[in-house]
Order: C-alpha cells, then sequence, then structure tokens
C-alpha cells in the first residue's frame, strides 16, 4: 500500500539467558547475528550455523531480542505488526510502545519518529508465564509437551514430541512496516462476495480512510457502484451482478476470480480480488452426514491436512507454498484443512488457494486443550485474534468450511468425561458467534472431530478415521465404519523415493526416530506401514528388511499408496455415505518418512502418485461385492458429457486372457452410473473367486475407461481376486528415452506382462505419472519434470521397476 514502508533490512538477533536484559541500551556490544524478518530465531540461528533443525534445542526458555535502525521522515508513524511469536516487548527509541502475548493478532502503535530510529523487539521467555495459575482444565492432554501452553496464545507445532520436530516459534514470523500516522490512503476493510440460486452476484465494499471520497467509485466483473458513507471514515459500495461467473473447486469447474478495482479522479487503484459461490451443508436422509454443496452441486472433497511449507521459518509464502499445493491439485486434491495446531493459512496460502481451485477447511487455531476462558484476558485477546483472522480470510472464496479446532471434544471424550462436561464455550457460543457476524455464509463446525454418540465415532458428523491406519483395521472397515466425512484420516510413515532419503536406510541409527508417533504409544507409523505391508503382499516385513532390504523399501514405498487408494475408491463409490476425506498430512515437516504425502521439499512420494490414479474428474472405480461378484463404478464430475469406452480384461499369469468385453457409454455431466461386471461380460465368470468352484482362473482384473473417439486413457482400475503378493518374474519391461519438442524429456515403457506399481527411479527428474499398474500391450508415455536439485544440463538415467518384476530396466538419455 502507497505510504508504506517494509522493515526488512539490517535487523541483527541476539540470545539471552532469561532476565538478564530489561532495557534495549543493555544489548550494546553483545554478540549478535543477521536476523531475517520476517522470520524466526530458529531459521536466524540455523543461517548462522547454531541451530541443527534435524536436533532442535529449546528457544522459548531465553529472551532473544531483534534490533534494527530504522530511518523516516521524522513525525507521527505507525508501527504495524502482522505477527509477533509470542511474549514480546517492542521499544522505539529507548521506550517501550507495545507488550503483546498472543502471536496471531496484528498490532499497530503510533510513534514519534526522528530521522534515525531504533526499533527492538524483545520477545521474553514462556519461563514466567507457564507458571501463572489458571483455571482448572476439566480434562489433559498427552499430544502437547507443556500444559501450560492452554493460556499462551503460541503455535503447537513445536510443542509435540513425537508429531513434528520440536522447532518452537519465536520472532517477528510476519511482517513489519511503518507508515505517517496521517497516511489518507484508504485501506480495505471488508470484501463480501456472495452468490443467489439464480447466479446473480453481491458484492460489498467497505474503504476506511480519511481521504476526500466524493464521487469515488467500485468496479467489478464491468459493474460499478458508488462509495457512500456509512460511518466515521468508512465507506461501503454495494455491487449487482447479474450472470457472474462463478467460482468453482477443482475438478468441477473454473475457479474464476474477479479483481475489484478504485476508480477516484480518474485514477484507478487495485485493492483486492475475489470468487462469488454459495456453500451449503448437505447432511443426508437421516440428518446425520456432512456434506459440501457449492453452487447447488454436492462434491466430493478430497485432499489433506496442511501443516506448514516451512516449519523452520514458519514462513508460508508463496515461492514455498507453491509446489505442494500445485502437485495436490495435480494429484486431484480439491481441498486442505488448517488444523488448529499451527497458525492461520496465511495470505500467499490463501490467493493460491483461489487461484487453483482448491477449497479451504480452516480452523481456529485452538487444539487439544481445556482452554481458560474464565480468564477475561484471555477471553479478551481470543476475541480479537477471532475477529482479525475473520476479516483476513472471509475476503477469499477457497474459504469453505470455518471451524472451532482439533480434538478438543475428542480429547475430553478420551478422557471419559460426559457430554455436559465436555462443552466449551470456546467453540460452542464464542466462535460460532464471531463466525456468524463476520462471515454468515460459511459453514461453521464447533470441533473436528464432532458428531454422534462420541465426537471420535466417524459415523456421524466429522470424522477423524484411522480405522485402516493407526487401528490397523482390515481395508473393509472403510466400508463398515460408515464414514461421512474424514477431517482426518489414513496416516502412515510415508517412505520418499531415494532422492528424499537422502542415503538413510531402515540399517541406520535413528531410522525409526524418523517415522511419527503417537506420545505414549510403544508402535510408530511405520509399525503401522508394515502391518498392511504384511497383509497385502503376504510377508514377513522384519524378515524382508534383514535379507532383502531394498525389496522391503519397493514394498514399503507401494503398500501406503496402494492402502490409501483402495480406501478413497471404497469412499468415492456411487452410494458410498462419505462426502470427503482428508489425509494427515500433505506435507512432511522433515526429511525422511513422515506422515506427509509430499516430502518436506515439496517433491511427491510414492503414496500421492499412487492415490492419484483414484482421484480422476472421469473415474473407473472396481468395487469387490463378495458373492454379488464385482461392480463396476463410473464417475464424470466434469460439466461436460463424455462418450466412454469400458474395456474388461481378466488375465492369467499376467498376460493370457480368459475373459475380455467392452461397452460404449455415454456418462452424463457431473454423474455417475454402476455395472456389473457379470452384465458386462454377459455370463457367469466368478470374477471376485468368490464361489471357487476350482483353481483360481486369473490373478487380475483390469478395467480401462477411453474417450470412445479418440483413444485417449482417462482411467484404470484394477482388482486382484487372491491378492497382491503376485509372483515376481519376467515381465518382458522396455523403455525408450525421448527429448520433447519444447526440450523437456519422456519415457515410453510397455510391458508383455502386468506389472504391478510400476515406477521409475531417477535422481535427477521426477516421473509425473508414477506408481501405476501397467497392462501387457498397453503403452505409457511418461512426462519427465527436472528435480529441483538436479543440474540444468543433466539427462534422464534411472530405472524402471515394479514389485512384481524379476528385474528393473534401466535407461539413459
Amino acid at each position: 500500500m502507497a505510504g508504506r514502508k517494509l522493515l526488512t533490512a539490517d535487523w541483527r538477533m541476539v540470545v539471552l539467558p532469561v532476565g538478564s536484559a530489561a532495557r534495549p541500551e543493555e544489548l550494546a556490544g553483545l554478540e549478535s547475528v543477521p536476523a531475517p524478518v520476517p522470520g524466526t530465531a530458529a531459521e536466524a540461528l540455523a543461517r548462522a550455523g547454531r541451530f541443527d533443525p534435524a536436533a532442535p534445542t529449546p528457544l522459548q526458555d531465553r529472551d532473544i531480542c531483534y534490533s534494527a535502525e530504522v530511518t523516516v521522515q521524522p513525525g507521527r508513524h505507525r508501527l504495524i505488526f502482522e505477527g509477533l511469536a509470542t511474549l514480546c516487548e517492542v521499544w522505539w527509541n529507548g521506550t517501550c510502545v507495545l507488550e503483546t502475548d498472543n502471536m496471531f493478532r496484528r498490532h499497530a502503535v503510533e510513534v514519534e519518529a526522528q530521522a534515525r530510529n531504533t526499533l527492538v523487539l524483545v520477545f521474553r521467555a514462556l519461563t514466567g508465564r507457564l507458571a501463572r495459575k489458571l483455571p482448572r482444565a476439566r480434562w489433559k492432554t498427552m499430544l502437547i509437551d507443556e500444559p501450560a501452553l492452554r493460556g499462551i496464545r503460541t503455535a503447537l507445532l513445536g510443542h509435540m514430541p513425537g508429531w513434528c520436530p520440536e522447532i518452537e516459534a519465536v520472532g517477528p514470523w510476519k511482517p513489519v512496516w511503518i507508515e505517517k500516522a496521517d497516511a489518507e490512503a484508504p485501506q480495505v476493510e471488508a470484501i463480501s462476495a456472495l452468490l443467489d440460486e439464480d447466479g446473480t452476484g453481491h458484492l460489498t465494499v467497505s474503504l476506511r480512510g480519511l481521504a476526500e471520497m466524493a464521487g469515488a467509485m467500485i468496479r467489478c466483473a464491468g459493474h460499478t457502484a458508488e462509495l457512500k458513507q456509512t460511518g466515521p471514515a468508512t465507506l461501503t459500495a454495494h455491487l449487482r451482478l447479474p450472470g457472474i461467473a462463478p467460482w468453482w473447486p477443482a475438478p468441477y469447474g473454473a475457479p474464476v476470480l474477479h479483481d475489484v478495482v478504485l476508480e477516484q479522479d480518474g485514477v484507478e487503484t487495485w485493492i483486492g480480488r475475489t470468487g462469488f459461490r454459495r456453500i451449503e451443508v448437505e447432511r443426508g436422509q437421516d440428518g446425520k452426514g456432512f456434506g459440501l454443496v457449492l453452487n447447488g452441486l454436492p462434491v466430493f472433497a478430497r485432499g489433506a491436512v496442511w501443516t506448514s511449507a516451512d516449519l523452520l521459518a514458519l514462513r508460508d509464502d508463496r515461492e514455498a507454498c507453491r509446489p505442494h499445493l500445485e502437485a495436490a491439485v495435480a494429484a486431484g486434491f480439491n481441498m486442505i484443512r488448517v488444523p488448529g495446531l499451527g497458525v492461520y493459512a496465511s495470505d500467499d496460502l490463501l490467493d493460491l488457494c483461489d487461484e487453483l481451485g482448491l477449497m479451504l477447511w480452516q480452523d481456529f487455531q485452538f487444539a487439544n486443550f481445556d482452554y481458560p476462558m474464565a480468564d477475561e484476558a484471555f477471553a479478551a485477546s481470543v476475541k480479537v485474534e477471532a475477529r482479525q483472522a475473520l476479516a483476513r480470510l472471509s475476503p477469499h472464496p477457497c474459504l469453505t468450511v470455518l471451524c472451532g479446532g482439533s480434538e478438543m471434544q475428542q480429547q475430553a471424550a478420551m478422557m471419559g468425561l460426559p457430554a455436559e462436561r465436555r462443552a466449551c464455550s470456546l467453540s460452542g457460543e464464542l466462535l460460532p458467534r464471531l463466525a456468524a457476524e463476520e462471515a454468515p455464509r460459511i459453514p461453521f463446525m464447533p470441533n473436528s472431530p464432532s458428531g454422534g454418540s462420541l465426537p471420535f465415532y466417524p459415523g456421524e458428523g466429522i470424522g477423524h478415521y484411522y480405522g485402516v491406519g493407526a487401528y490397523r483395521r482390515p481395508l473393509e472397515d472403510a466400508r463398515r465404519a460408515n464414514v461421512r466425512f474424514a477431517g482426518e484420516c489414513l496416516a502412515f510413515a510415508n517412505l520418499p523415493d531415494d532422492a528424499g532419503l537422502a542415503g538413510r536406510k531402515p540399517s541406520d541409527a535413528g531410522w525409526k526416530a524418523l517415522a511419527p508417533r503417537d506420545r505414549g504409544a510403544d508402535w510408530d507409523f511405520a509399525d503401522v506401514r508394515d502391518h498392511y505391508l504384511a497383509n497385502l503382499y503376504r510377508i514377513d516385513p522384519q524378515a524382508l528388511a534383514v535379507e532383502d532390504l531394498e525389496r522391503y523399501l519397493m514394498l514399503s514405498r507401494a503398500v501406503s499408496g496402494a492402502v490409501m487408494a483402495e480406501t478413497f475408491a471404497e469412499w468415492r463409490r456411487i452410494g458410498s455415505s462419505c462426502r470427503g476425506a482428508l489425509v494427515l498430512a500433505l506435507s512432511d515437516l522433515a526429511s525422511g518418512c513422515g506422515w506427509g504425502l509430499m516430502a518436506a521439499g515439496g517433491e511427491p512420494k510414492p503414496a500421492l502418485q499412487a492415490l492419484a490414479h483414484v482421484l480422476r474428474p472421469v473415474q473407473v472405480l472396481a468395487l469387490d461385492e463378495g458373492t454379488n461378484g464385482l461392480d463396476v463404478h463410473l464417475l464424470n464430475e466434469t460439466a461436460e458429457p463424455r462418450r466412454v469406452k469400458l474395456t474388461l480384461l481378466a488375465l492369467r499369469d499376467g498376460h493370457v486372457p480368459v475373459v475380455s468385453a467392452f461397452r460404449e457409454i455415454e456418462l452424463a455431466a457431473r454423474s455417475g452410473q454402476i455395472i456389473p461386471a457379470v452384465d458386462l461380460i454377459g455370463s457367469f465368470f466368478d470374477i471376485t473367486y468368490a464361489y471357487r468352484f476350482g483353481p483360481l482362473p486369473h490373478s487380475v482384473t483390469v478395467l480401462r475407461l477411453t474417450d470412445a473417439e479418440t483413444g485417449e486413457l482417462l482411467s484404470e482400475a484394477f482388482h486382484f481376486p487372491a491378492g497382491r503378493n503376485l509372483p515376481p518374474q519376467d515381465l518382458g519391461l522396455t523403455v525408450a528415452v525421448e527429448r520433447c519438442e519444447d526440450g523437456s524429456w519422456a519415457l515410453e515403457v510397455t510391458s508383455s506382462r502386468f506389472a504391478e506399481s510400476l515406477h521409475v527411479e531417477d535422481p535427477c527428474f521426477i516421473a509425473e505419472d508414477n506408481w501405476f499398474h501397467l497392462a501387457p500391450g498397453a503403452p505409457r508415455r511418461i512426462r519427465l519434470r527436472r528435480r529441483a536439485s538436479a543440474p540444468a544440463d543433466a539427462a534422464p538415467r534411472g530405472l524402471v521397476s515394479a514389485v512384481n518384476a524379476l528385474e528393473g530396466v534401466r535407461y539413459e538419455g
């Protein structure tokens, strides 16, 4: 904004024992390090070689001081702090002008400036505040290492042993600005965009400022309206926009955005961007479900839980967020959830979600604790925090769900508290009231999970489903549990490829420490992954890791994606009770085998690549209905009808057809249909091997959905009647390397036998289609994308293999 100056340069940082410097002048002559602002103390120390993110040391038990010289025109100015973590004193020219205790709040303070000024930020240790007496908690949590954090408004990331690296948030983690106190540039107070059932958009824009605004107009999508005085220094314009192009989430339509422009005295000033959508909640016939309806269309929300693109700096800027979000959309995701244990979505994260068609589920930043709302100062600070967050979030069309927090009701219920003692004024009264005032068209959920006899039961409302996953239930449990909407699900210790492991092997000391775990549990999520490896591939994972480490790693990479894909196929089927599921989590917070579907640097893991094959907008699914045979589900989520060809092929020994059939079908726009395999074949065939009237006739059924006119492959599905433990054999794999016209690279891969979980391993390139099954005689062209760490002149050189291949095939460009 004109007249503002971002204070980023020449900051220095000093780390001191608690209480050793009461005033800024006492810092003179002390050893300091350069400090990025916005940024964190951990980031500054890491850059100086004094902090190891892989073995973090505590920071919130010390005083940490930032200082900078600020040069401005003398006079009255305003300092603006977007976020200070967490107990902070702001000193301006030797005078304390602000004290803060909430890292989620924005602060502004007026100061008298000279030509040269000294700004010092003193971040006090939490030690004294942690000893403060609070209203007694009704329940405790094992997730957080320090129970007294319930009374301090700071991020819980960094305080959760076993869940994420213990990197504590300290410092000016969001921007610091200075501007003239009498600046007349108008400031945007609110932008509200609504969509009626008839397709009419309604835009309300409120500005605050002292400038003369007579005759000023707001323009959007070719329509204008005059700004009119609606309060002291406040002007508002209302625009009616018939037939406005709506904002759609992927893949249901285009995420159309519209610029909002201020016109005054012939000068145009861009003041924002928004989109128009209508959000409703569908509860189902029994009133116990939860499904989102966007612009009148029921949508299946699929995605993951977002934590941070950069835990060290706590900086979710555009450059850091983009690779994670673009990979999510490419994999078929259309929602991310920001849970209540980190920080609110950044402006750049919100903008990218708007642009990419990613719906945002935003928790208020509360998790697991019984928060001390009886403390008046705490409650007042929370109220300001929530209003500021809503004002920043609400103009963004991606904002789809607001939630009071994460696992508070669950924690209370698991401690044995009855329903009346689990009631929480924070998520049950204050936050829904504020949300209704500031964002009245956005659905509000009191907690994730919530609903049902117990909040963590997934058969009603919002569930956190770990039946398949942490609780090691069979895959059939995904249907038995009657999941309605999984706010979290399917956590595994997901292995990256070899490049992401950076040389670490399971035989290395500390390998198990890389896997996430629940605090107090005698198992971790690598054990969960091994459980399903044993069940799906009928092999002892511990023995395999000793006898054949490379095969153990390959099966470990395959299995979590296989489990997720089968579970999402169950939830996406026609007739499923499930209307959405969000995997824990989108990205790792450190290198290794964390919960993330992506590595910490933004590269997709095998699990995400495998899962992507059941999340396509035009999709075929194979559902084993036991003695009712195999049902083929066809989905078309797009706005256009598709003429498709469905082909079924049952193979013995990976290449001998025993049954084949095909049918051309008209798939209406945004529709689905079920075709029993027996109807497609035309006669009885024990395709699921349920009747067992003899030896197994085939090992895999291949379903291919192609465009009836062009032959383009749209989707594939596979069924293994006797499980995935196919014997390794010579698959007849061939690989050809191609140089594309645009200078990129691609591989042409073929197989003479069925290849399970075919994958490309290349130290310099990522295969954009990977960890898929390949039918015999069905060539696949795979685009390669250069890794960020690869030399610019590197050529492809790697291995193509499959879990049922005796050996892979090497290639070189």
